[in-house]
């Protein structure tokens, strides 16, 4: 036995030295990673047109994103329509938009059923029409209003709409070479003394007063997260930032924007 043990250990040995230092053979019918070099690249964040054309070409299907047509936009140029705003708003000069994404519009339910998924209902479970439902009534005696998700822009005054979207475009060029982990004031383009109505719990946000009282928002960025993502009004953080329109920059947001000020 003295014997055989001496004999097993060296075959073990390099048995184990097989499985840790391979990387390019089967190992028990298992494939290991091949090795490959790191190149680090930094993709380019022109994007080569302006935001207007940035945002129209994706609401409508004609502007290609990693080869494949898509309309992430079309409920925001929908809201836009709506509003009576017009999309040369978005071809101006020294900007910031705010964009959102039909996820931070609305978010529907959904069942998948062999591989195939469906929506089960028009009410939405999350997005801005959720977080910022329509006002149905008041209870009269808690004063608490009772609330139910909106299903189209239409829900919500014309006039709260526009201010809203106007809300989302700032003065200035700020993006991740000019912005911090401390927030930086962004004046708006919402005019002044403008204001919510109590018809949709946008009018309730901020203590009841709806817009921060001076129309700007806050960005910063957030350092304790390996994406480092853009956030706006400490609440909520960009689905993708950073695009280097020809006349702005462009930060994309996927759940709703809270019009008030930081909380």
């Amino acid at each position: 036995m003295k014997i055989l043990k001496n004999n097993l250990f060296p075959a073990i040995l390099l048995l184990l030295v097989a499985l840790t230092q391979s990387s390019c053979k089967k190992l028990f019918g298992l494939n290991r990673q091949t090795d490959y070099d790191y190149v680090k690249k930094t993709l380019d964040p022109n994007i080569g047109i302006s935001a207007g054309k940035f945002l129209q070409d994706r609401a409508t299907g004609t502007g290609v994103a990693n080869g494949v047509n898509d309309t992430v936009f079309k409920y925001m140029k929908l809201g836009l329509e709506y509003a009576g705003i017009d999309l040369a708003e978005y071809e101006k000069s020294d900007r910031t938009f705010l964009f959102l994404h039909n996820d931070g519009v609305r978010i529907l339910p959904t069942r998948t059923t062999n591989g195939v998924v469906t929506t089960t209902s028009n009410i939405p479970t999350a997005g801005l029409w959720f977080d910022f439902p329509i006002v149905t009534s008041v209870n009269p005696t808690t004063g608490v209003p009772v609330t139910r998700p909106a299903t189209k822009w239409s829900d919500y005054p014309k006039e709260d709409v526009k201010n809203y979207f106007l809300y989302l475009i700032g003065e200035g060029r700020h993006n991740f070479d000019n912005l911090n982990a401390n927030n930086k004031t962004v004046k708006s383009m919402l005019p002044i003394g403008a204001v919510l109505s109590k018809s949709t719990m946008l009018g309730y946000f901020n203590a009841g007063k709806g817009f921060d009282e001076g129309g700007n928002f806050y960005l910063k960025i957030l350092n304790n997260s390996d994406q480092a993502p853009i956030v706006h009004n400490n609440r909520t953080n960009d689905r993708s930032a950073g695009y280097v329109a020809t006349n702005g920059i462009v930060h994309v947001f996927g759940a709703s924007l809270a019009p008030g000020v930081l909380n």
